[in-house]
């Protein structure tokens, strides 16, 4: 959208140690907003940099697509010069967001009581798969996983009368990505009144039930349930809409 340096988050700089999509999809948009998005990559590198095609075996599309508009550096934060330079970098960031489960983040000394010491104003966002405070916590989660979990892989199925399919895009991953997204964004606007930074949790499992559960926790809304947990509407297929178009078009 605009150029480095411009756009509404002009200033504003963020610590991105996400990797694959969650996370850089929502850094992705900070830094399409104008924001200096300082991307932390292991020695081993993002994941996804290897996923083609792309022009070489480390720069794949999905890659560059996620992580374009930002800046990268290399540590190995299981050293601690390596984390001692990254709270120096803190110290002068707005955002610190990772996407790894809360104990691999807290192994490493980089939880948010060690952010807040470096830097009282930074806000913290934790991008993961199930929530710290539930049961699934220290579990691994990618989009299959987590698509399977919250029901929408059956309710694909029930709804339309076949197999039970994946959605045809990650669906997990970009909606926990727009929902990181919006929430740092209110916690910007939140610091500018009260000049106080925050943590941010946005589990992908838990986001995306909320996501789904709009329409379908429909009945079970309810004390008593008034009726199952699943929107009785008919199958929605393109064809259907095809003909829609032709009728009022004639």
């Amino acid at each position: 959208m605009s150029g480095k340096g411009q756009g509404p988050l002009a200033g504003v700089r963020v610590l991105d140690l996400t990797s694959v999509l969650m996370g850089p999809y929502a850094t992705q948009i900070f830094a399409d907003l104008g924001a200096d998005v300082i991307k932390v990559e292991s020695p081993q590198g993002d994941t996804t940099r290897f996923i083609p095609p792309g022009p070489d075996a480390s720069r794949g599309a999905m890659f560059l697509n996620v992580n374009r508009g930002k800046r990268s550096i290399v540590l190995d934060l299981k050293q601690p010069e390596a984390r001692s330079a990254l709270l120096r970098m803190a110290q002068g960031a707005d955002v610190f967001i990772h996407s790894m489960r809360s104990s691999a983040i807290g192994r490493l000394g980089l939880d948010y009581a060690a952010l807040k010491s470096a830097n009282p104003k930074i806000i913290y966002a934790n991008l993961y798969g199930f929530a710290r405070s539930g049961p699934y916590r220290d579990y691994p989660a990618y989009d299959d996983i987590v698509q399977a979990a919250s029901g929408i892989v059956d309710l694909q199925a029930r709804l339309s009368g076949g197999q039970p399919t994946y959605a045809a895009t990650v669906i997990a991953d970009k909606v926990a990505g727009l929902t990181g997204a919006y929430s740092v964004i209110a916690a910007l606007y939140a610091r500018e009144r009260s000049g106080v930074g925050q943590e941010i949790e946005v589990p992908m499992f838990e986001t995306l039930v909320s996501f789904a559960m709009v329409e379908h926790l429909c009945g079970s809304l309810f004390v008593p349930p008034e009726g199952p947990p699943e929107y009785p509407a008919p199958p929605r297929r393109p064809g259907a809409l095809t003909v829609l178009r032709t009728a009022t078009s004639a």
